[in-house]
């Protein structure tokens, strides 16, 4: 069954996030969507993530598409006018990937191409528009296509410190939805009563809502989120068991799997993040009993 009908029929889904490599060495990408099949119902693919300079994400998922894996594609509006936005989503449409996740291009300041300039032809709301005006059969041009698409359109929320925070972003995430995004990627979950806070708000979006479940590798890692993101709540507790842990990479492992399980009965779905760690994915998943 397709994402876009597993979503329709409020099933749960598991998504995982796999970026292409810098360059044209595809076989690790290739290895782990394989070791993957059977086990996620799609793999997303970031395009340009943090501004730096990979394959594009059009590429990485026809190499899912190619492995047996639906893919998920990001598109911006940082890094390409309304032509050539259009021009891709149409391409990516017939080679096989008919999902979507419009996000926000993370600032350039922080790129590996400083000097690169951000495009910004259209905003989120416009470029969800465009996709909705594809699927009716015309550009945003109001030229009528040869054969239109059929594309499933997702968005993000950005990660929040506090409540005010919160309400801007389900502010932005209903006008999203109510221009035609049919689901939505939460930031991490490290603190389920939290996160069920979060849902109890987010409940009348109407729509999916697929937590991010990220992949602690390390109590430096653990440490950082902590001091750089005050908003993600990983709490001293979780930081003690981690450091008293004689193997912090399994407990890592084993952290996912719990925090899957627990957000299972709360959303219809999960996303895994592990940056660079996709082969653990299938332990991931294993601990949580999927």
């Amino acid at each position: 069954m397709s994402f876009q009908k597993r979503l329709q029929a409020n099933e749960f889904v598991v998504l995982a996030e796999m970026n292409t490599p810098k360059g044209v060495n595809i076989s690790r990408l290739v290895t782990d969507a394989r070791r993957m099949k059977g086990r996620v119902d799609a793999i997303i693919v970031p395009d340009m993530d943090n501004g730096i300079m990979r394959m594009s994400a059009l590429a990485g998922g026809v190499l899912m598409q190619q492995q047996g894996v639906e893919a998920i594609i990001h598109v911006y509006c940082r890094d390409r006018n309304r032509m050539a936005l259009q021009g891709d989503i149409l391409a990516a449409h017939v080679l096989g990937i008919q999902n979507l996740i419009v996000v926000h291009g993370e600032d350039m300041s922080q790129s590996d191409h400083i000097d690169a300039k951000p495009v910004y032809d259209l905003t989120e709301i416009g470029l969800i528009d465009a996709i909705q005006s594809l699927n009716k059969g015309k550009d945003i041009g109001g030229f009528d296509l040869d054969g239109a698409p059929s594309l499933t359109t997702g968005c993000t929320i950005a990660p929040y410190a506090d409540d005010k925070a919160l309400d801007v972003e389900l502010d932005a995430a209903r006008k999203m939805i109510a221009a035609g995004c049919s689901f939505v990627i939460t930031p991490p979950v490290f603190d389920i009563d939290r996160f069920t806070t979060f849902m109890e708000k987010a409940k009348g979006l109407g729509v999916p809502i697929i937590p991010t479940i990220f992949l602690i590798k390390s109590l430096a890692i653990a440490q950082y989120i902590t001091n750089s993101e005050p908003g993600a709540h990983i709490s001293d507790d979780l930081i003690r068991r981690i450091r008293k842990s004689p193997n912090r990479e399994t407990e890592g492992i084993r952290i996912a799997g719990e925090t899957i399980a627990a957000v299972k009965t709360l959303a219809q779905g999960v996303m895994l993040q592990t940056l660079g760690w996709e082969h653990r994915i299938p332990s991931i998943l294993d601990a949580a009993g999927l």
